[in-house]
């Protein structure tokens, strides 16, 4: 269990708001985002820290996406 670094791609607005889009896979697969539910500032039970994480759905799928300064990061079970 742990955390996995990963590439995402974002919308930063002038007021510093972030909006992840896609993310992408270390093999070059990418994933759109459909939805951002949720942003909040929330503990990562495997990375450790408090980050910022996105409730994010993408293909019907819910998935945590974390943000801890400049390095975003999922939560993974097989690490």
């Amino acid at each position: 269990m742990g955390k996995k670094d990963i590439a995402v791609i974002a919308k930063f607005t002038s007021q510093g708001k972030v909006t992840p889009l896609s993310i992408i896979w270390d093999d070059g697969r990418r994933f759109d985002i459909d939805s951002v539910e949720d942003a909040r500032r929330s503990a990562s039970l495997k990375g450790g820290g408090i980050d910022m994480r996105y409730t994010c759905m993408i293909r019907g799928r819910q998935i945590y996406l974390f943000k801890d300064e400049d390095q975003w990061f999922l939560e993974v079970d097989d690490l």
